[in-house]
């Protein structure tokens, strides 16, 4: 990777606006935190409006080329991958109770403006961009024509919604992500005008290191589980799924490191026609990684703000976050972007908490991203050890057959 290349990733450039944003903090006369406060304040108004149409643009396709794969085998392969991703969320959501009581305790985020200085960083000026539908209902409504067209088999309404598809990334990449640096930016520069910076710093490094961890020994812990399925050695599985790991840490894409992930799964002895399907599918749709990261992150930010998030909305965040997350390897930014209307709806968050949670996610984007295809290969040796106890069955009534129709 050259020197342009990592100038012109969004990781760098988010890295940059969050350095910017806490040195200038220090110094910005009131007048310019304004100023960047009514940008913030009108582009997080149109991401409200924006996030409903992303879901139903990038989710419906998702789920009706799901459906128009290889029958059971996707059907078993999905339902591992989303089983695998939910039980990553239950895992972080458990961790958060049991553990940020004490880790964050002292650290609060404050986040309203009514508090700080009379006028310090109220905008100038708002402008109200109601959503064409609430977010529930994208999700309802993408879900529901998803599965229409895998039912009816209609080309010509799956060819318009990605289309459709087509159009809602090319806002992402032209407008959103061009755009994102300067509202984390002026994220950074509020927090920092505002006295919220130290603890917030403080409070996401010790979430940092708990996500990199957490991901690590789920890691661990999905290659045991197949270990003991497939009748294969883990650590050797996991040591030879080394590569895949640190391509996407370098990477940062699910689709870009399926070749070595590909070539890694192989040596783990998985027959070529299951890694073929298992990889790129599970490319699409197992987000362990990404689902550990979002919800330490999301409850910590509900912890330090003294939100009330009641276990029905949790578990509501957490199974519907996995559904949308299949939309996420076309989104720049990745789950991220499709958790947003989640956390507003399910989680009571509000632009500036969105915010943070935008720039929390992408600066460890990698970790997560690695942690995704490196479970992908356990998946391929579970599905591969149903498949070939399928084929032996299959051979072996083969081989039965001549002998009863001689008994007979």
């Amino acid at each position: 990777m050259n020197l342009k290349s990592i100038t012109n990733s969004l990781l760098f450039k988010i890295i940059v606006a969050i350095i910017l944003g806490i040195i200038a903090s220090s110094f910005f006369p009131e007048w310019a935190g304004r100023l960047f406060a009514t940008f913030n304040g009108l582009f997080s108004n149109f991401l409200g409006f924006f996030i409903p149409v992303l879901i139903f643009a990038l989710v419906a396709p998702a789920i009706a080329g799901l459906g128009r794969g290889a029958g059971k085998w996707l059907g078993i392969t999905a339902g591992i991958a989303y089983g695998s991703t939910i039980i990553s969320g239950l895992i972080a959501y458990g961790l958060s109770i049991a553990l940020y009581p004490t880790l964050l305790a002292g650290q609060s985020i404050n986040t309203n403006v009514s508090d700080i200085e009379e006028g310090a960083l109220a905008p100038y000026f708002t402008v109200e961009m109601p959503a064409p539908f609430e977010v529930m209902s994208a999700l309802l409504l993408s879900f529901c024509v998803g599965v229409a067209m895998t039912s009816v088999k209609s080309d010509n309404l799956y060819a318009i919604t990605k289309e459709f598809e087509n159009v809602v990334v090319k806002v992402i990449w032209g407008f959103v992500i061009p755009w994102l640096p300067i509202y984390i930016f002026g994220m950074f520069l509020s927090l920092g005008m505002n006295g919220n910076l130290g603890d917030v710093l403080v409070a996401f490094a010790k979430v940092l290191i708990l996500a990199v961890v957490m991901t690590i020994v789920y890691l661990v812990f999905q290659y045991i589980l197949a270990g003991i399925i497939s009748g294969k050695n883990p650590f050797t599985a996991l040591k030879n799924m080394a590569p895949a790991y640190f391509t996407a840490l370098g990477t940062s894409s699910s689709a870009a490191t399926i070749p070595v992930t590909l070539e890694s799964s192989l040596k783990n002895g998985i027959s070529k026609p299951v890694a073929g399907f298992v990889i790129p599918l599970c490319a699409t749709i197992h987000l362990s990684g990404s689902m550990m990261k979002l919800t330490l992150y999301a409850f910590a930010i509900v912890t330090m703000t003294d939100m009330d998030v009641s276990f029905g909305k949790a578990m509501s965040f957490i199974f519907l976050l996995g559904i949308m997350m299949i939309a996420a390897p076309g989104v720049p930014g990745g789950a991220v972007m499709v958790a947003v209307g989640l956390l507003q709806a399910n989680m009571g968050f509000d632009e500036s908490l969105v915010a943070l949670m935008i720039a929390a996610y992408i600066a460890i984007d990698s970790v997560g991203t690695a942690a995704n295809v490196t479970g992908d290969g356990a998946i391929a040796m579970i599905v591969d050890r149903f498949a070939r106890e399928k084929i032996d069955g299959l051979e072996a009534e083969a081989d039965a057959e001549p002998a009863r129709q001689e008994l007979s």
